[in-house]
């Protein structure tokens, strides 16, 4: 593999460890959620863990409370992570105090739970790890850009979605990328391991492919300055399977936006 460092010069890249060993922090939007997110789908929240059981004592936790409310909330679970969205179905699916309440009581468990390990890492590292993948229904059809920012030893710092509207699929990837070295650039970060599962974006940015596209200029411009920013940064291309984080933030942007999440349970 080759990379580029901030000068235009290229040296070899590394395939990076598999980003899966998710630890929990307290930052606010664009990274784990701290406060709950009124959505249209009700208030929302995600909790990541070290591991499944983890996961798994939290969410037997959150049953028993909500038995206690009976008001029950819909959650996904993909091994360390689970989302939670609360709504009041009775009224309406509006969000109430009901909703409010329980939030509180389930952010309560999640607190003052020693078992569940909540260790956070620095939140504004030298060197970072960037996973970015972006998506179009239809290309050009509706579209979002994720992306993920982890430390060298895989702790996520950043995971974050963004709808983009309609336009194409390529459009989104290099999205996902410059939000991410944005953000990477408010965190004080002086280097960068980009990977990405597009080959035709990495290979671009590398300059071993010429970006014919028109409509990619501006944002590949865009890109090539705010590399500059950083000490070091390196772009390489990883295989679908590494870069799952990502692809998932981009689709529970799609999913949050065209109303294509799963339907909540009846029971409040």
């Amino acid at each position: 593999m080759v990379a580029r460092t901030a000068g235009g010069r290229e040296v070899a890249g590394s395939i990076p460890v598999t980003p899966t060993r998710n630890k929990f922090n307290l930052e606010e939007h664009g990274n784990i959620n701290r406060m709950w997110q009124e959505t249209k789908h009700g208030l929302y929240k995600q909790f990541n863990f070290e591991n499944f059981k983890q996961a798994w004592e939290f969410m037997s936790k959150v049953a028993e409370v909500a038995e206690d409310f009976q008001h029950h909330p819909r959650w996904e679970n993909e091994w360390n992570v689970v989302q939670i969205w609360l709504i009041t179905h009775e009224n309406n699916s509006k969000i109430t105090d009901k909703d409010r309440t329980l939030a509180e009581a389930i952010d309560k468990i999640f607190n003052s739970d020693e078992s569940i390990n909540k260790i956070g890492s620095d939140l504004h590292p030298d060197k970072v790890k960037v996973f970015g993948d972006g998506g179009s229904r239809g290309n050009p059809g509706p579209s979002a850009s994720g992306y993920v920012i982890l430390d060298m030893e895989d702790n996520l710092l950043v995971d974050k979605g963004v709808y983009l509207g309609i336009t194409t699929n390529n459009q989104a990837e290099y999205t996902s990328l410059r939000l991410a070295l944005e953000e990477c650039k408010k965190m004080g970060v002086q280097e960068v391991e980009v990977y990405m599962d597009s080959l035709l974006v990495v290979n671009q940015l590398k300059g071993i492919f010429k970006v014919k596209n028109r409509d990619l200029w501006p944002i590949h411009d865009a890109i090539q300055k705010l590399s500059k920013d950083f000490q070091h940064i390196n772009f390489s291309h990883v295989p679908r399977e590494f870069n799952k984080l990502a692809d998932a933030a981009v689709n529970r942007a799609l999913d949050e936006q065209l109303g294509l999440l799963p339907k909540s349970p009846e029971a409040v």
